[in-house]
């Protein structure tokens, strides 16, 4: 199973095949919940989410139609994280007060330039964040990010370009 893509075992899943999922949660659990503990900087709520995420792959699986798994995958991630702030009337104010929460928690544990990092990326707006995080540290390409975001390929490489400048104003402001 190891040799099958990601979108070859995800189709057989669709069709029924829901052993195979373990190979996608084996693959990608890892990389949801790191994604969904930066964006929230809350591990607990870290941890559903990525749950909530392979149960509605299940769940969803008759809608995936044979395009980037990763794509996919990720675009649910994000909804869920977007339904539960909505469904808990958090604001984005919110999920940042979180993200600088977890960032003082373990100070102790991190280097002083990954807490200078972390600080810099939570100064970012949302948007922003979820697409330094995905295309930097989940190395999601421009066109897939494209697809999650509903833009182009072009419009996706400038934003990043444009955010990083900034992050990278941010951080050095912060040492």
């Amino acid at each position: 199973m190891e040799t099958l893509s990601d979108e070859m075992i995800m189709q057989k899943v669709s069709e029924g095949n829901l052993d195979l999922l373990k190979v996608l949660f084996d693959r990608h659990h890892r990389h949801v919940y790191n994604f969904l503990y930066k964006m929230s900087g809350d591990k607990m709520l870290a941890e559903d989410l990525t749950q909530d995420v392979f149960y509605k792959l299940i769940k969803y699986r008759n809608s995936y139609n044979n395009g980037s798994f990763l794509s996919w995958m990720f675009t649910i991630a994000r909804n869920s994280l977007k339904t539960h702030y909505t469904r808990n009337h958090k604001t984005h104010d919110d999920i940042e007060v979180l993200a600088y929460k977890a960032v003082e928690e373990e100070e102790n544990d991190m280097s002083e330039n990954n807490a200078h990092l972390q600080y810099a990326l939570n100064q970012l707006d949302p948007y922003d964040r979820e697409l330094v995080i995905l295309n930097r540290y989940k190395e999601i390409k421009y066109d897939e990010l494209a697809e999650i975001f509903g833009s182009t390929p072009g419009a996706v490489k400038t934003r990043v370009c444009r955010i990083l400048k900034k992050l990278k104003n941010i951080y050095l402001e912060s040492i």
